[in-house]
């Protein structure tokens, strides 16, 4: 067997991982993870040690000493099946080959270090990953945990929030369970930006306000809705002024809205579609230039218990200032819309959708799509529902029918500017 142990944050190693530790005759592990057990005199003598670098050279020493049949130990930090090395080993060894031993995952650390309990909270890894899905995830949920890496650290995100959700309070975790050097640091994503962090474990970005939720049975973030495209009652707005829920429901379908997107709902109007979006995970963002439907995107998100991060304007003049999005819808536009649509079109990731009223407007609104690279498709819809007539009857009430158009990116293809 290949023994993992976690260790690191600041519990003793149990007897039965000292034990087989003493009996290891390979130990590999981080450079520092080497360090204390060798302080601690926990190291057999006579064992080869490896140093945990590049992981594919490791894993291959790790399997030659394997198969000699030697007995090889790997130290990892606090639970290595938690975000870690477990993870490789398994796909190389298979599960069975091993016995894991795991210590107290730095998560759990954190938020014991807070006072808080982390079963309502989301947790990413930015460890050799992109970094914009941990700030979008951060900009959706009240409580995420970060797991750090070289280049997404405590000053990254805190660069990434400070533009797009500067309200959100992070707590930087540095050198869990070490008694001389842990420190747990409050800032603002301002101020995360501006210092030099070394040795950080974890960060906990919160929503202060809502950094306890009511007791759940299910850990992790707000469960997936078990409806959508809501009836138009559930939304305040103005004058029919929403996406009705037919058009809303394939448009969903469309977009794709999932943890870790941004979706931007451009000419949002009561925000029903960026609502709908952040009920699924996603990071939304309700461009409007009326201060009424403004408003009323705020309301319908509290009423729904999401965060839309809400854009007083109009497009496409304020959309140089946002974060690049995985997929837009556009509700509106007017003569204006071709504009927003290319210029939507040429950022957005993965989709754009777009509803409108008008037949003259689909060409423009295709090219546009099309322009920009991307594969389009549309549909007219039409419903009708059913209406009380008296006399205990019913009959069919005709919706105003809708152009329902999207473009969606090859996945061959990243638009210039945008990082993947």
């Amino acid at each position: 067997m290949i023994t993992v142990i976690g260790t690191g944050t600041g519990a003793p190693l149990a007897p039965d991982a000292l034990a087989a530790l003493a009996g290891a005759t390979l130990v590999t592990g981080a450079a520092r993870h080497l360090a204390a057990a060798e302080a601690a005199a926990e190291l057999p003598p006579g064992a080869k040690q490896l140093v945990l670098g590049p992981l594919a050279p490791a894993l291959d020493a790790i399997a030659e000493h394997h198969e000699r049949g030697g007995r090889a130990v790997v130290l990892a930090s606090g639970d290595p099946g938690f975000f870690g090395i477990v993870r490789a080993l398994a796909e190389r060894f298979g599960p069975r080959e091993l016995d894991v031993r795991p210590g107290t995952a730095s998560v759990a650390v954190a938020f014991a270090r807070l006072g808080l309990p982390w079963d309502d909270a989301l947790v990413v890894s930015a460890h050799g990953r992109d970094l914009r899905t941990a700030a979008n995830v951060c900009r959706a949920h009240p409580k995420t945990a970060v797991l750090t890496g070289p280049g997404a650290g405590p000053a990254e995100l805190g660069a990434e929030l400070a533009r797009r959700a500067p309200e959100r309070m992070l707590v930087v975790a540095s050198a869990l369970g070490d008694p001389e050097r842990e420190r747990l640091v409050r800032v603002t994503p301002a101020e995360a930006a501006a210092r030099e962090w070394d040795a950080v474990s974890v960060i906990v970005c919160l929503d202060e306000e809502k950094a306890l939720s009511p007791l759940r049975t299910v850990a992790g973030g707000r469960a997936t809705p078990d409806r959508w495209a809501l009836d138009e009652s559930a939304f305040a707005h103005r004058d029919s002024m929403i996406t009705k829920a037919e058009v809303r429901a394939l448009a969903l379908a469309r977009i794709g809205p999932r943890l870790g997107d941004l979706v931007w709902d451009i000419g949002a109007g009561s925000g029903s579609v960026a609502v709908e979006c952040a009920r699924f995970g996603a990071a939304a963002v309700a461009v409007e230039k009326t201060a009424e439907g403004c408003e009323h995107v705020k309301a319908n998100a509290a009423t729904h218990g999401v965060d839309v991060k809400v854009v007083h304007g109009a497009a496409p003049t304020v959309l140089s200032d946002l974060a690049d999005p995985d997929a837009v819808f556009i509700g509106g536009g007017g003569r204006e819309l071709p504009a927003i649509v290319t210029a939507c079109a040429r950022r957005a990731r993965r989709s754009v959708v777009v509803a409108l009223a008008a037949l003259d407007r689909v060409p423009a609104v295709r090219a546009a799509l099309a322009g920009a690279g991307l594969d389009t498709d549309g549909v007219l819809l039409q419903s009708s529902r059913l209406a009380p007539l008296p006399g205990d009857v019913t009959r069919l009430a005709a919706t105003n029918p809708v152009f329902l158009l999207w473009g969606d990116r090859p996945a061959s293809h990243v638009p210039e500017g945008v990082v993947q």
